[in-house]
């Protein structure tokens, strides 16, 4: 007996101790939040709809980033419907600039799924939501915290952060995705499971900053182990960089220049570029370009050919009118290039 009473003691003040840190957190949030156009009060349809958007677009790039393309988008496809009917030429277009366009083809099949099988309601559950196209653990996660309200706290990039240097998390084993997902469960849980996502992301974002953290601002700082052995730095899980090397074919006629559908590489599938060859450790290669691309280091060299009657379905381009065509931001930094060498 004595020693359940112990044990239940032992669970009260943990779950006591982790109920004061949400506190502190949701204090610091409603306080500090910024205020963001998919945060704005509306209808619980329009907030799943708000929700699945943002989160797409904020998958691999910054919220400073997402925040124009976003109100462009919304103002262009306001909710699932319209998304499930939008030419894709336009989702394109209102998507260029952002990069990593399978997420917008990803978006709008999702869309036509979610219509389709669940009569235009985001689902509300994980094994539903996890097998959209283009939605992942987090997403899945940030989706049912976010939109429905559900006790999910979703590991992103600003939440690992902060459980880095609150618990002090340097070694291999320690910062691993598997022991992070355990470790969350630190921060506790809230009845406001909505805000309380939205609250850790941004306590990453605005106070638990990759370099120079605002410590004297943190609501948990008075706890974080990384503050009392100030050492704020990071160790990442090292992604190895591969190194790939392609011809780029350049047919120029008429002050402009051949495109093609790139039906061959993973990356930027469907998208049009120039016409490319990719070459296997090739001798005495001189680079004109170099592009990072995820983990691949893109080194290529420039050759201008003539004959251009290999191609069954060119698409030329006019230099000077790069603005009008639905064009990714490599292609157009490579005629930028060009014009400018």
């Amino acid at each position: 007996l004595n020693a359940s009473v112990s044990l239940l003691s032992i669970f009260f003040k943990l779950h006591m101790k982790d109920q004061l840190v949400t506190k502190k957190i949701l204090k610091w949030y409603d306080l500090n939040k910024r205020s963001l156009p998919w945060r704005k009060n509306v209808s619980l349809q329009k907030r799943q709809y708000y929700t699945l958007v943002s989160e797409f677009m904020l998958q691999q790039t910054q919220v400073v980033t997402v925040i124009p393309y976003f109100i462009r988008f919304i103002k262009n496809i306001p909710d699932l419907k319209s998304l499930v009917k939008v030419q894709n030429r336009k989702l394109i277009k209102l998507w260029e600039g952002l990069g990593y366009y399978s997420r917008a083809k990803n978006l709008k099949k999702s869309a036509q799924i979610v219509v389709k099988n669940f009569r235009g309601n985001l689902p509300d559950n994980f094994d539903d939501l996890i097998l959209l196209p283009g939605i992942g653990n987090y997403t899945a996660s940030a989706i049912l915290a976010i939109a429905f309200n559900k006790p999910y706290i979703p590991l992103d990039g600003n939440i690992e952060r902060i459980l880095k240097r609150y618990l002090y998390l340097k070694k291999d084993k320690e910062i691993q995705k598997d022991n992070l997902i355990l470790k969350k469960s630190i921060f506790g849980i809230s009845s406001r499971s909505s805000d309380y996502a939205q609250a850790l992301m941004e306590l990453g974002a605005l106070i638990c900053k990759p370099i120079n953290p605002l410590c004297n601002k943190c609501p948990i700082s008075k706890k974080c182990k990384s503050l009392q052995k100030k050492d704020f730095e990071l160790t990442k899980s090292v992604k190895k960089s591969v190194d790939k090397y392609f011809l780029l074919k350049v047919y120029k006629k008429d002050q402009r220049y051949l495109l093609i559908k790139n039906t061959q590489f993973n990356f930027l599938k469907n998208l049009t570029i120039f016409p490319m060859e990719e070459l296997s450790k090739p001798k005495n290669f001189n680079k004109n370009l170099n592009f990072k691309m995820s983990n691949m280091n893109m080194n290529i060299k420039i050759k201008y050919l003539k004959n251009s009657d290999n191609f069954k379905s060119p698409y030329w381009i006019d230099e000077k009118k790069l603005n009008k065509y639905m064009l990714p931001t490599f292609t157009k930094k490579i005629v930028k290039y060009l014009e400018k060498n």
